[in-house]
């Protein structure tokens, strides 16, 4: 196993130099369980934590390791090692962090590709797919749509669904079917995945990521169980992120199902996801239309001509306030940071004047 094995790139190890971070050892982080990290290079796995200062000096959850880094380490126990730094990230797929208007949630890092999966049964909804394609598009991250148990299903259904989602999203995204209990479409699969390249897995709990994991490393990596009658879903048992290494040298990284995708994108994920609302609003008499009762409004004829599905208009909106709201919110916060730090600092000033 190489550093290349993993992934690592050229102009990381520029970085290494520049920064003169080659007196340590590098890694890329295969797992993390709270304030612990598994890094992993070509001596094996360690058992990492941070050194004091990264902590101390850590802004935001973002500042922290995540499944993906590259980090540099220092051994100082068998097994054990420290890290020192974080490597620069090329991408990072985040959402909203559950119940925290103002945080984001790091998913995973430095990936190449997110493969989206959608089992045909009760998970599928287009609607929650967009989610997923957009945190992807703002990440700068190709996505590929995995639809799972297809064997649940006849081939008229399974055509109908697939044709929707060619509707929604467009023929440019790849959609691949993959059946679990047939093992179809996995030689598909296997095809598109490259040596080098880091792969994401995406969806909500019991979709199959853990058996798509499974069959792809040809390994029992994560515990998998049978379809449960009573909610047509797999048990799933998968608790936290995990970056293996396939056999055809593909990366690909587990995650737990997302019950909530909120939207904490600034970078135009959006837009890419709903390129055709992006087009029409070109043609909209106001430059800052808000799409919702404005004259000239080119979304708004779109939807009452049938032209845009309303749906997609709908989803679409909520997903754009989602984005809002976290903004403002985030502008909010960092309006009273500066204006405690602010205080602390008048405080201080007073104080010193006092003392003389």
């Amino acid at each position: 196993m190489t550093l290349e094995h993993l992934g690592f790139r050229e102009e990381l190890n520029t970085y290494r130099l520049e920064q003169q971070l080659d007196t340590f050892a590098v890694g890329r982080v295969i797992s993390a369980h709270k304030d612990r990290y598994v890094v992993r290079n070509e001596e094996g796995e360690y058992d990492t934590e941070l050194i004091g200062n990264l902590r101390f000096t850590a802004e935001s959850r973002a500042d922290f390791p995540a499944v993906g880094d590259w980090v540099a380490i220092s051994e100082y126990d068998t097994g054990k090692a420290l890290i020192h730094a974080i490597y620069p990230r090329h991408s990072m797929i985040t959402r909203q962090a559950v119940g925290r208007s103002t945080e984001v949630q790091i998913i995973a890092t430095n990936i190449d590709y997110g493969l989206v999966v959608q089992a045909v049964d009760r998970d599928f909804n287009l609607n929650r797919l967009e989610r997923y394609l957009t945190i992807c598009h703002a990440a700068k991250v190709t996505p590929i749509i995995l639809l799972s148990k297809t064997d649940l299903v006849d081939g008229t259904e399974l055509q109908s669904m697939m044709a929707q989602i060619k509707e929604r999203v467009g023929e440019e995204i790849l959609v691949i079917c993959v059946s679990n209990q047939k093992d179809d479409g996995y030689n598909t699969l296997q095809h598109h995945i490259e040596k080098g390249k880091t792969y994401c897995l995406l969806g909500s709990s019991g979709v199959g990521k853990s058996t798509l994991l499974n069959h792809l490393s040809g390994k029992e990596q994560m515990e998998t169980g049978a379809i449960s009658d009573s909610v047509n879903k797999g048990k799933h048992t998968t608790s936290h992120r995990e970056l293996v290494v396939l056999d055809n040298g593909g990366i690909l990284i587990d995650n737990p199902g997302m019950r909530e995708v909120g939207i904490a994108d600034t970078s135009g994920g959006l837009e890419m996801t709903f390129e055709d609302i992006t087009e029409l609003a070109l043609e909209c008499r106001f430059k800052d239309c808000t799409h919702i009762n404005e004259l000239g409004c080119a979304v708004l004829a779109a939807v009452d001509s049938g032209e845009l599905d309303k749906s997609v208009f709908n989803n679409y909106h909520k997903m754009l306030r989602e984005k809002m709201h976290f903004e403002s919110s985030v502008e909010e916060k960092r309006k009273k940071d500066k204006n405690f730090g602010k205080m602390i600092k008048e405080v201080k000033s007073a104080r010193k004047k006092n003392k003389y």
